[in-house]
């Protein structure tokens, strides 16, 4: 078997110019999704080239989980003090809550600078450091690859020690230890569905691709029962579900459960759609059997909700 050469491409024969050429290309969908993967945030390209006082950032995104800002600043030299005085001028202009700043050389001290930041700031507002090369073997296509230098210090971690868990009393203890056990099942699991960083609340979200839609998981310790929900947020809630229980529901049937809830929640600013089982969320030894139904149910919502929400 013959194994090819891996060769580095010059980032300036991919991309000549940062704001002409690979800002654009980053802003498309199908290369958003490189960030997405490597930072855990499904991403919605909101504007490009958006104006902050006298400076104009790169790509503006929001997370499709929560609709938080994520700024995207780019380079294709190595980072400089001037780069990393705009971010913090975008970080305040837009309240971004996530930085991610690409380069094609981290020097030691702005990756340090990123790492300070991460340790000072409260813990929703997260900044990224990722460096961009390109790689081709012989005479194929140059394909970019994208590495993390810098990221948020618990980014990777759930949250499980045993001295926060002792701030907590009663329900918001099981809370966080269920949602904590349930991303480490789905990890095992190798599922696409991406958990959030695991909180004391009695639900957890997850995107679905794009912004003003997302799923949660809930679960009561009182009411004894786990439920599966997909969210429709936003003024014109109402008119999207709408839209999709008329084209819809008669499917949903079919691909998710019969026993499918479509509910409009006249009065409120979100419609849902949702399934609900009763268990002993106490029984930590059935918490395996209800993590398995909270995931089948999450993969057979996102496989027939995601592709429709781009027609609506």
């Amino acid at each position: 078997m013959k194994i090819g050469k891996l060769k580095k491409v010059d980032l300036r024969q991919l991309w000549k110019g940062e704001a002409s050429d690979f800002t654009p290309w980053l802003a498309k969908e199908e290369n958003i999704e490189f960030l997405s993967e490597l930072i855990g945030i499904e991403l919605e390209v909101i504007t490009e080239e958006k104006s902050v006082g006298p400076f104009r950032a790169d790509i503006l995104c929001k997370s499709t989980i929560d609709d938080s800002y994520v700024l995207v600043e780019n380079q294709l030299e190595k980072t400089d003090h001037n780069h990393l005085g705009q971010l913090m001028t975008y970080a305040a202009g837009l309240e971004a809550v996530t930085i991610i700043w690409i380069s094609k050389k981290f020097t030691e001290e702005h990756r340090a600078a990123l790492d300070w930041l991460n340790r000072i700031t409260d813990e929703e507002i997260k900044f990224f450091g990722i460096e961009v090369e390109a790689y081709q073997i012989g005479d194929s296509m140059p394909a970019p690859m994208f590495q993390m230098v810098s990221k948020p210090n618990d980014w990777t971690k759930a949250i499980h020690s045993i001295k926060r868990q002792g701030t907590l009393t009663g329900a918001k203890t099981i809370n966080l230890e269920y949602w904590t056990e349930l991303k480490g099942y789905f990890e095992a699991k190798g599922t696409k569905i991406k958990s959030q960083k695991p909180s004391p609340q009695h639900w957890t979200n997850f995107a679905i691709g794009k912004s003003d839609y997302h799923m949660s998981a809930v679960h009561s310790v009182r009411d004894k029962f786990i439920r599966v929900e997909f969210l429709i947020n936003g003024n014109d809630s109402k008119e999207k579900f709408d839209e999709l229980k008329e084209k819809y529901e008669l499917d949903s049937y079919d691909k998710i459960d019969n026993q499918l809830i479509w509910d409009k929640l006249e009065g409120r600013n979100v419609s849902w759609v949702y399934i609900q089982k009763d268990v002993d969320v106490n029984n930590k030894s059935d918490w395996p059997n209800q993590f398995q139904w909270i995931l089948t149910n999450l993969e057979k919502m996102d496989d027939f909700f995601r592709p429709k929400l781009k027609t609506i």
